[in-house]
């Protein structure tokens, strides 16, 4: 595969992933799979993919960080892709954790599915402003005579009872 395949492939094979936390939250299934760290799974094939042919110029780049070093990789097209493959994985991996942590919280999936959306843009902002919002949920459920959280956590199999 072409490398501006692959690139384009990073956010295709995450983006089914967010349609779920988003457009199907509470399902059973959406909570299964936003409990595994499967669907990071094809999307980290891809940053293989791309990493492998430019493994000394990421490498350079990450053992010894500085910014030129940076520039000369995102000039390569690999390195650029690996870089975004990277960000997609890692930006899915927050988004179940901040599905999960609504659904303990019992955030409304209508205020969630909003700030999931902006988190697929634009993820540093989107985790800052879910962790104002869980910490007003934690403050709110502390609270004497709190109603207690309507959705369960996952077991340790992932199972919701």
């Amino acid at each position: 595969m072409t490398t501006p395949t692959l690139f384009n492939l990073a956010f295709t094979l995450a983006a089914p992933f967010w349609a779920l936390l988003i457009l199907a939250p509470g399902w059973r299934w959406t909570d299964r799979i936003a409990a595994s760290p499967l669907p990071m799974v094809p999307v980290l094939a891809v940053y293989v993919a791309l990493a492998v042919p430019v493994f000394p110029q990421l490498w350079a780049a990450v053992s010894h960080p500085d910014l030129a070093g940076f520039q000369e990789l995102l000039r390569l097209g690999g390195g650029a892709g690996a870089i975004w493959a990277q960000v997609i994985a890692w930006d899915l991996f927050l988004g179940q954790w901040m599905y999960r942590e609504a659904r303990e919280l019992s955030i409304h999936p209508l205020v969630m599915g909003p700030l999931l959306l902006f988190t697929v843009l634009l993820s540093p902002l989107g985790v800052l402003l879910f962790l104002a919002l869980r910490a007003g949920a934690r403050r709110r459920l502390r609270r004497p005579g709190a109603t207690p959280p309507r959705h369960p956590a996952p077991t340790a199999a992932g199972q919701y009872t």
